[in-house]
């Protein structure tokens, strides 16, 4: 069984289709969403598209893990509520868990955006080089990974920041695979922010974090 994990925060405008590519899909799954309290209309649309709905503080690396604990597939896939699986997913997803290589071995999709700027283009092609040389993709690249290993790893950690980069490293760059099929990303906040300004706030961000600022100190530029 595959336990699909979807963390959410006020993400009404954007669940219902994040939800359906996963549970029109040729895999026998249950879909999880882990919701930090939502008065949107989110829970509704979970409940009513058949996912089974957590509740959990806001957060989303305890609602990552929160939505973990409860799932009892065999693999579990993260995904985020304003991302898409593209066309092809299934086949990629389907050849990378019948590897028997993969037991220990966790897999991301490629990164894209719901926009046909020719900007939209440029920072898809920056991230696919940060995803497969330096083995650091984000988590609106989901997450596909055996229970057993992800257990073994320790799981996501309850930070409010980069829960998805401390995952990924812990992983480590010769156990992490990006599938040949695509996630597709609501754009909304880089056309909301800037094609230059997000980006240069999110490196300035990354940059921080490894250089030892606590989370919680980086949440507050990062929003």
């Amino acid at each position: 069984m595959l336990s699909t994990v979807i963390p959410t925060l006020e993400a009404a405008d954007s669940l219902a289709d994040a939800i359906r590519c996963v549970a029109e899909s040729e895999f026998e799954t249950e879909i999880i969403v882990a919701d930090g309290g939502s008065s949107d209309g989110t829970a509704a649309i979970a409940e009513a598209l058949g996912a089974r709905l957590i509740r959990c503080p806001p957060g989303r690396g305890g609602q990552l893990r929160a939505g973990a604990e409860a799932a009892s597939g065999d693999w579990l896939l993260f995904l985020h509520a304003d991302t898409v699986l593209a066309p092809g997913w299934q086949a990629a997803g389907r050849d990378f868990m019948n590897d028997a290589g993969t037991l220990e071995r966790a897999a991301v999709f490629g990164f894209a955006l719901d926009d046909a700027a020719p900007a939209a283009r440029r920072l898809e092609k920056l991230v696919a080089w940060r995803s497969r040389f330096l083995a650091l993709p984000f988590g609106d690249q989901g997450l596909l990974i055996g229970r057993a290993f992800y257990d073994k790893l320790g799981g996501y950690r309850p930070l409010p920041l980069y829960e998805d980069v401390d995952l990924v490293r812990r992983i480590g760059a010769k156990r992490l695979t990006v599938l040949d099929a695509s996630a597709v990303t609501s754009a909304a906040r880089y056309r909301r922010a800037g094609y230059v300004f997000r980006p240069l706030r999110n490196l300035t961000c990354l940059g921080l974090y490894f250089a030892g600022l606590p989370p919680r100190l980086i949440g507050r530029l990062y929003r």
